[in-house]
């Protein structure tokens, strides 16, 4: 079954002292959410918790980004991505995602923890929104779906190395 999105075009915001945080088990579904994901997604906790981070994704984002992100925490790794998300209704909001790996006492990965804050709306309106687009032609476009992840991720690495940048550095330029 396709999940019908229902989007309105109507960007939503937040302040820039406010941090949207969520917990995750190891495969994603949430387990923490705090008052600003509450507010800003426009759901309810109980319409949040034990469902799958997934809940608010939209379709606008490239799947290679979430790819690369699962590839990192997965790896014991942390990244930053910016990440357009879906409201409830419909809406969009961007954040600026820090994503890291939790692991228990025995060292061993059981979660993952997310901040997010609001980005620069100027960053993300000349350099992600295009970069997001193309990527996301990529994926659609292609014949099949693992092969438009990987040529949407070469591009990305491809205008990355266009500015001399590694993704991590991307963040920082």
């Amino acid at each position: 079954m396709v999940k019908e999105y229902v989007l309105t075009g109507t960007a939503r915001s937040f302040r820039d002292t406010e941090i949207i945080v969520s917990k995750t088990d190891k495969k994603g579904i949430l387990s923490y959410v705090n008052r600003t994901f509450i507010h800003i997604s426009d759901y309810r906790e109980a319409e949040l918790l034990g469902k799958p981070h997934n809940i608010i994704r939209h379709p606008d984002m490239p799947r290679a980004v979430f790819r690369l992100m699962w590839e990192r925490i997965q790896g014991g790794r942390e990244i930053f991505a910016y990440v357009v998300n879906r409201c409830k209704n419909g809406d969009h909001y961007w954040v600026l995602a820090h994503v890291t790996p939790s692991f228990d006492a025995g060292g061993a990965l059981c979660g993952f923890h997310s901040n997010r804050r609001r980005p620069d709306e100027d960053i993300v309106a000349r350099q992600i929104v295009p970069l997001y687009a193309e990527m996301r032609r990529l994926e659609r476009e292609a014949a099949d779906p693992r092969l438009g992840m990987d040529q949407s991720l070469a591009h990305l690495n491809a205008t990355l190395a266009a500015k001399g940048l590694d993704y991590d550095r991307f963040f920082f330029a």
